[in-house]
């Protein structure tokens, strides 16, 4: 069984954009939004994969995920709600950690998150000068959420 102990937060300036390594378009459904797990399908070029995620429990999770033919992700995209999730995922090296930048677009355009992925909830890692705002415990910034309520939609 696969782990996943997360940190996410608002992007709070441009600044990583100088330090990002690579970047690749993605795009993701979910075939199940059931609140005690998600199955997500996700593309990015010519690649697939499908994720199943369990409720968080702290910063904890099991996460299974398996890479699948891109044209079987493609076509279990079409069985998925819409809006699809569509962004950039940069990848973005800051102090011995890998940083996931999402820049969203589409529904959620105007949304850029930071992710971080770790070995153990009590890790210690440096923060980047360009990180806002911690939203780890906020379910609203969740991509299944972000799928059923976009960015867009919400009050400013």
């Amino acid at each position: 069984m696969g782990i996943e102990i997360e940190r996410k937060f608002l992007v709070a300036s441009e600044a990583w954009r100088d330090a990002a390594a690579s970047s690749a378009p993605y795009r993701q459904g979910y075939l199940s939004r059931n609140p005690s797990h998600t199955v997500r399908v996700r593309a990015a070029g010519e690649r697939g994969w499908i994720t199943v995620k369990t409720r968080r429990r702290g910063l904890t999770r099991s996460e299974w995920e398996y890479e699948i033919p891109a044209a079987d992700a493609a076509a279990m995209l079409a069985l998925c709600p819409r809006p699809l999730i569509e962004k950039t995922r940069h990848l973005v090296p800051h102090a011995g950690h890998r940083w996931e930048v999402d820049e969203f677009q589409g529904d959620n355009a105007g949304l850029v998150v930071a992710e971080l992925e770790l070995a153990r909830e009590d890790e210690a890692f440096e923060r980047p000068p360009w990180l806002g705002a911690e939203v780890t415990q906020d379910n609203r910034y969740f991509n299944s959420w972000l799928q059923s309520h976009p960015f867009r939609t919400w009050a400013k």
